[in-house]
């Protein structure tokens, strides 16, 4: 769809929506639930990446890294875009177009190169000598990803000095990159073109050359393995992890590919029309869903996440009241009787540390059978512990109704 431009500065036509108001409504909540996924799930990966901070290696931090991307990405940028989507048009016109596409371009690049990273440093682990190894250290790795966020950062900043643009979308409900500005001048095709080459074609091979030589180094060492009858279960975790970085890098690069296939025919195409507003809209749509894979790709392939996230969710269970041991007694008529004994069986305890050990074992015993005859011939104790009800209390209940009820929390 064209943009209504006049001497440069695009009107308010180019930011009204092109799309019908249902269709703007879908796109809405497919933003929205894309955000909220990632959010909770990128969420839970730097929680226990936090939990787990001293036990983590050099790699790890890249991992870290990708999932600090997709959760501010969706945090900081993508509220607008739902927004816009309800209100049929782009709220705030050049000023936040000119926001929406800085900081995405910036976070699309920092995802891109960490994955690329990834790759190219689990192959240089994997196919390699080991002396690439020793290099790849936290102090390192954390230098690498410092690196990565100011290459996307300096290089995104181009079109905010003349370089480049940040233009609305086809179909009026985004902005990125002016892709159209490969005609307009020498300067912003030099830019399109490095854009789409040097940061889109280069990652994108470097990731698949290298995630198919480690699929292939690591299948072939199991199969020697096996095949001199040699059970090895660092075979098996090494194995696992290969598989779960090749998933993420394939997931990144088949969600962004409609996308850069749409970008590449709007670079060279000099004609207005030929592609409909929706054919922009799935491609965006699909590339925005890369941010919800990764959590689960990592909850799937490593136990250590699925041990970290057991726990944490056990933690904030307790924490949420779980742990609270509730001793809830009914009574009747002779219903102080079985609190006094428990009271005295605590007092009883106490005296007989200071004692000796056979006499306190001895009482104990005795005071036990004391508790249990109480309670066999009143019949009104009733214990409830997490929430549970015994039989027995429904069946006093039932028969007897209580007269009071004590709480007691342990």
């Amino acid at each position: 769809m064209p943009l209504n431009s006049s001497d440069g500065n695009r009107t308010t036509s180019a930011f009204t929506s092109k799309l019908t108001p249902a269709a703007d409504i879908c796109v809405g909540l497919a933003i929205f639930s894309i955000a909220l996924l990632s959010v909770l799930g990128n969420g839970l990966v730097l929680v226990i990446c936090y939990l787990r901070r001293k036990k983590m290696v050099g790699s790890e931090l890249l991992c870290v890294n990708l999932a600090v991307v997709d959760f501010l990405c969706c945090i900081c940028f993508y509220p607008l875009a739902i927004l816009s989507s309800f209100h049929h048009a782009w709220l705030g016109e050049n000023v936040t177009c000119v926001y929406y596409g800085f900081g995405c371009y910036i976070f699309g690049l920092c995802g891109m190169f960490t994955i690329t990273a990834i790759s190219v440093i689990r192959y240089l682990k994997t196919c390699c000598r080991l002396a690439y190894a020793v290099w790849l250290k936290g102090a390192n790795i954390r230098l690498l990803c410092c690196a990565i966020w100011l290459v996307a950062t300096v290089w995104s900043s181009f079109p905010l000095f003349g370089w480049g643009e940040y233009v609305p979308e086809p179909y009026g409900l985004s902005c990125t990159i002016a892709w159209r500005g490969y005609h307009t001048s020498a300067k912003d095709a030099f830019y399109v073109i490095c854009s789409f080459a040097c940061f889109t074609l280069v990652p994108v091979l470097l990731i698949v050359v290298s995630q198919c030589r480690i699929l292939y180094k690591v299948s072939r060492f199991s199969y020697s393995l096996s095949a001199r009858g040699i059970r090895n279960n660092l075979r098996h975790a090494e194995k696992r992890l290969s598989m779960m970085f090749f998933c993420i890098s394939l997931g990144f690069v088949i969600a962004w590919a409609p996308y850069a296939v749409v970008s590449f025919l709007f670079i060279f195409h000099k004609e207005h029309r030929y592609m409909a507003p929706e054919g922009f809209v799935l491609p965006a749509l699909f590339a925005k869903s890369s941010h919800i894979y990764n959590p689960f790709i990592y909850f799937y392939f490593n136990k250590t996440f699925q041990r970290e996230l057991h726990r944490l969710l056990l933690s904030t269970y307790h924490k949420l009241g779980g742990n609270r041991v509730g001793v809830h007694v009914t009574m009747a008529h002779q219903a102080p009787n079985p609190i006094h004994i428990q009271l005295q069986e605590q007092g009883s305890c106490q005296k007989n540390k200071l004692g000796s050990t056979q006499d306190g074992t001895q009482s104990k015993r005795k005071h036990k059978r004391k508790v249990l005859q109480s309670s066999n011939n009143h019949n009104r104790l009733v214990y409830t512990c997490w929430g549970s009800t015994s039989k027995k209390a429904s069946t006093i209940s039932n028969n007897k109704p209580a007269r009071a009820s004590m709480p007691i929390s342990i």
